[in-house]
């Protein structure tokens, strides 16, 4: 039986106000935790176990000393560094230097921010878990132009080694790469006739999009006792879509 109470447990989750993040607001809510979500979008909800921050997470000063304070306030049990941008699928070429570190700075910077935040106590206690989204992109070339595969190879890179280092620890670090998920991010893929959103599901062996509530339901699982000995792992979440690339 899967463990799925989190009552009195905190989770701190970035990218909060749509989409996966929203969703695995939600589900934790519903489990009985208390949240501080992140986002420079207000968090379209309110709970008493929601506590809501709109914060730029390219803005790393201000990132810093508002997580310092939450992580002052309580113990983070849980760090979803869910958060992220799309470059448009432009090339090396096409990529601006100041639209490369704006995607690094969203997509990457953040983690490492945070995670190094929220270390010092969840080793202090022996435990802890974080959840850091990754992508396809960080598989293969091919789902995302050259910074935001870049970004999410890097994440891969991050995972890992924070498991390698601290797992005798008792930290927990997995991530998740998703691939076509139904999200405000993926709007453009849906607009007008939505050609591209039925390409991408062509090319994906399930044939479909997935949901973002799919994606969070694998993160609570991941989060879950059941799931103790899976560390620094990355796990698809595709439909299959890795296996023809």
């Amino acid at each position: 039986m899967i463990e799925q109470t989190y009552t009195n447990k905190n989770i701190l989750i970035t990218g909060a106000a749509s989409g996966i993040g929203l969703c695995q607001l939600h589900t934790y809510l519903d489990a009985g935790a208390v949240i501080y979500a992140l986002d420079n979008q207000k968090i379209p909800f309110q709970h008493p176990h929601l506590h809501s921050y709109r914060i730029d997470l390219s803005h790393h000063a201000d990132l810093t000393k508002l997580v310092q304070t939450i992580s002052e306030m309580c113990d983070v049990d849980i760090l979803l560094n869910t958060a992220g941008m799309l470059d448009g699928y432009k090339t090396s070429l096409e990529t601006k230097l100041s639209d490369w570190q704006q995607v690094l700075d969203t997509n990457l910077t953040p983690m490492f921010i945070l995670s190094n935040i929220i270390l010092p106590k969840m080793l202090k206690r022996r435990q802890g878990h974080i959840i850091n989204m990754a992508s396809i992109a960080g598989f293969t070339a091919g789902g995302g132009g050259v910074a935001y595969t870049a970004s999410k190879h890097a994440i891969i890179g991050y995972t890992k080694q924070l498991a390698f280092d601290y797992a005798k620890y008792g930290l927990h670090v997995n991530a998740i790469a998703p691939g076509a998920i139904d999200t405000p991010m993926n709007a453009a893929d849906f607009m007008g006739e939505g050609l591209m959103a039925k390409k991408v599901a062509e090319q994906t062996p399930a044939k479909r999009w997935a949901t973002a509530q799919e994606v969070a339901d694998l993160t609570l699982f991941l989060t879950s006792p059941q799931a103790d000995y899976i560390n620094g792992v990355v796990i698809p979440i595709d439909g299959g879509w890795t296996l023809g690339h």
